[in-house]
């Protein structure tokens, strides 16, 4: 492979950028690399390649020698399964790393680009708004310590990652830049007397003296400016500077420096002094990125909200038939203990109640913000708060099992995703600073050329290098998408990425499962009919309650409870049969359970019967479901099933078409039954008896056509339109598979989430588009402006300001947004 002639990286000969330098044939891994070289030969610097003292794999020989200690970082590493092998199944790593030392955008797109290029990493990505890395690798490749010092070879500081280090270090950020900014700010109004003073003597004059004097003590109030105030960005500059990484502190650094030391200068030649323009640069800077840290700050509050949700310890029932308890570690409980909790205390961890009732405030987790009354055989969220009664519960999940667990990753997992619309910004952002500072460069060459004043050209360039902005750029998305991520948990809505928000704002047309979507999914058993006179209902009950037990689907679970007190019997072979119903062999005899196809297929209808026609015809009609059981070539009894439709579904599905969104409705019942529940809520358009696959062929075929697909649905049947749909939806109480399934969860499950999930996505990913279009807008004009020397670089410095500011308050609208609307 060849090797970059900048980075000194191997890299395949598929993506190389050539050049002819100098007569001589140059290769480079990226387009920055090439225009980096190309900057420093141009400056004249190519001293710098023969000084250099970089590995074959362009990383300081003593990063190598010296020892990394890993252990901190391995605490947070976690397996991951391969997907995209189909073969076999590979173990990859995954970990989250804190990133100190993030500034801009560019800092991002550096750390993505050096780790992405590393071989043996498959995903990198740096989450502007909260400095946090997520980081994939193959262990067989490449190991922990070589990826920590990567990071450190382009002068970052990588840090264990967790909630409450992320917050501790905002928190800390926010203070160093509010001390920094205030004494800049004192400073710098200090220097504005004395530069006031001098400019008026300048035009109605001073004597020299005196003039000398002004300009001493306006030099002394701006060194503590710049070499207190402005360290971090002095700091990082100098950093980047031994990596070749230029970012924003760069321009600062370069913006303020260089009125600095041509104000020196003039001062010893008796010229005019831009102290104050050096000065004011960083005050400016100072307060755009206090604003920005403390509004990102408030915006991630989420993640730190719900890991203090958890308590650390618990109240164990030491025997099942004891009262006595006692304290421990939530770290030592396990699966089967029980807990007890009293009024006042937070539930440890997930389970189902033994014993005891009370009420219990689950709003922080679900959203639900009134308290839901809670008895024996209910399910108990890990978090929740526990209002008035005391009560057992059997934990049933720990640890990274939990409900609260999956809410936090998953929130994780939606900010560390970008929408598709970032990546636009991302390609600007990587060679943003080195054009901008060869902008600079050419704007004072082409003004000393054309015999204006140094003083004139100098200015220009400064502004050139102060205005640019591609902070603005760079959080137009993540800061976003961070709120956004915000109101939607604090709602129940939880969302994989970034991307999904910009797929929902764009679909024209949701589908709707039945079962346990448009209807509560807690079916009962309304009547048993028995057809077979040798036969009794209870024998008939309790071989499909055998059966059905083994099922996840919530009919079978409704014929298992009705079944309690009653003996059941050993099943063999059971099978699912999906879209049709369930089998399995008890003693003799093979049983089907399920819809009239299954019943013909396996030809228990031969003896069918006008009687059987018309009862089941006359329960589908009023919207109930009818199944079979049957064997031995006969149908032997009918179960009917009532499930209660939703309050909320006519309201959900009249706002929709409201709206000009289509609405559907695909269930695996038969038709009469999803019709006549279709036609109850106000949809016409209903497919009935899909199986899984017609489903997802359905989603597909939709969408062949042009429509962008929102897919609701609970069950193991509806993962695979989930998946296929541009948006699939799970609802909070699904299966576990529909839910891996999906692109959002409703942790509470309300149909009237999903609006709510709608009209906030249209309003964010509008908002986003304003932002990108802003910063690319204001960049376009504030740069030309800055060139032909119409803006003093102390405006410079309060436009660029103003413009990262600009974002934060933008996307601050989505926290508004999402307040007003009632769900």
């Amino acid at each position: 492979m060849p090797t970059c002639n900048h980075c000194l990286l191997e890299f395949p000969e598929r993506e190389a950028v050539y050049d002819e330098i100098d007569g001589e044939k140059r290769v480079f891994c990226c387009h920055g690399c090439h225009g980096i070289y190309r900057l420093i030969h141009g400056e004249g610097l190519d001293e710098f390649y023969r000084k250099r003292q970089w590995n074959e794999k362009g990383i300081s020989k003593t990063l190598f020698e010296k020892e990394i200690d890993v252990k901190p970082f391995a605490e947070h590493v976690r397996d991951i399964e391969d997907r995209e092998q189909k073969t076999e199944v590979r173990i990859q790593k995954e970990i989250d790393i804190y990133i100190d030392d993030i500034r801009c955008a560019s800092c991002v797109w550096l750390n993505e680009k050096i780790l992405s290029k590393t071989e043996g990493i498959k995903y990198a990505r740096v989450n502007y708004a909260t400095h946090r890395a997520r980081i994939r690798w193959d262990p067989n490749i490449i190991g922990l310590d070589r990826i920590i010092k990567r990071i450190i070879s382009i002068g970052y500081n990588p840090r264990p990652y967790s909630e409450s280090e992320q917050f501790k270090r905002q928190r800390a950020e926010a203070k160093d830049l509010l001390i920094r900014f205030g004494t800049a700010g004192f400073l710098s109004s200090q220097l504005m007397i004395y530069t006031t003073a001098l400019y008026a003597g300048y035009f109605q004059g001073i004597d020299a003296k005196t003039k000398l004097i002004f300009e001493i003590i306006a030099m002394l109030l701006t060194i503590p400016v710049i070499f207190y105030s402005g360290m971090p960005f002095i700091r990082n500059t100098f950093k980047g500077l031994q990596h070749l990484n230029f970012n924003m502190d760069s321009l600062i650094t370069i913006g303020s420096g260089s009125a600095f030391i041509y104000s020196i200068y003039q001062m010893f030649i008796g010229g005019k002094v831009y102290f104050d323009t050096s000065a004011m640069i960083i005050t400016l800077i100072l307060l755009g990125r206090y604003i920005e840290t403390t509004a990102k700050g408030r915006a991630s509050e989420t993640i730190d909200r719900l890991s203090k949700l958890n308590p650390k310890e618990a109240r164990l029932v030491m025997s099942q038939d004891s009262e006595v308890t006692e304290i421990v570690p939530v770290t030592s409980i396990n699966k089967g203990d029980l807990i007890r909790v009293i009024p006042g205390e937070r539930v440890p961890l997930d389970g189902i109640i033994v014993s005891g009732e009370s009420e219990v405030d689950e709003s922080i987790i679900t959203g639900e913000s009134k308290p839901i009354h809670k008895s024996v055989g209910y399910e108990v969220i890990g978090g929740s708060m526990n209002l008035y009664g005391t009560f057992v519960f059997k934990v049933t999940k720990k640890g990274k099992e939990t409900v609260l667990s999956n809410i936090i990753k998953a929130v994780e997992d939606a900010q560390a995703r970008k929408p598709q619309i970032q990546t636009i910004a991302d390609r600007v952002v990587g060679i943003f600073v080195p054009t901008i500072l060869i902008i600079a460069f050419f704007t004072v060459a082409t003004y000393i050329l054309k015999g204006a004043s140094t003083q004139h050209a100098l200015m220009a360039g400064i502004s050139v290098v102060v205005i640019a902005c591609p902070c603005s750029l760079g959080l137009a998305t993540p800061l976003a998408v961070l709120i956004f991520t915000t109101m939607a948990s604090s709602k129940g809505i939880l969302i994989r990425g970034g991307e999904v928000i910009e797929n929902t704002s764009q679909s024209d047309h949701v589908i709707f499962d039945k079962t346990g979507t448009i209807t509560l999914g807690r079916p009962v058993l309304k009547e048993v009919i028995v057809f077979d006179t040798d036969l009794d209902r209870e024998y008939i009950l309790s071989l499909a309650a055998s059966i059905e037990r083994l099922s996840e689907h919530s009919i079978g679970h409704a014929i298992t409870e009705s079944a309690k007190g009653l003996d059941l019997f050993n099943v063999f072979a059971f099978k699912t049969l999906p879209g049709k119903g369930v089998e399995g062999i008890i003693g003799s005899k093979k049983i089907f359970i399920g819809s009239r196809e299954l019943m013909y297929e396996n030809n228990c209808f031969s003896d069918l019967t006008r009687s059987l026609i018309d009862a089941s015809l006359q329960f589908e009609k009023s919207g109930d479901i009818v199944i079979y059981i049957g064997w031995d070539r006969r149908v032997r009894a009918l179960f009917v099933i009532s499930d209660v439709i939703r309050d909320e579904a006519v309201e959900v599905v009249n706002k929709l078409k409201k709206a000009k969104i289509r609405v559907s409705i695909v269930s695996g019942d038969n038709r009469i039954t999803t019709n006549s529940i279709a036609s109850m809520i106000g949809i016409d358009y209903a497919i009935a008896e899909a199986s899984p696959i017609a489903k997802k062929e359905l989603v597909t075929d939709m969408q062949s056509k042009g429509h962008k697909i929102i897919m609701v649905g609970d069950g193991i049947n509806d993962a695979p339109a989930l998946t296929e749909a541009m948006v699939g939806i799970a609802m909070g109480r699904g299966t576990d598979i529909a839910m891996e399934s999906a692109d959002a969860v409703l942790v509470r499950n309300d149909l009237r989430l999903i609006l709510y999930f709608m009209n906030l996505s249209k309003k964010t990913f509008s908002i986003i588009k304003q932002n990108i279009f802003w910063a690319f807008f204001y960049n376009i004009i504030a740069i030309p402006l800055a060139v032909l020397g119409i803006l003093h670089p102390i405006i410079a410095a309060g436009a660029m300001a103003a413009s990262s500011l600009f974002v934060v308050g933008n996307s601050m609208r989505i926290k508004r947004a999402g307040r007003i609307q009632e769900v």
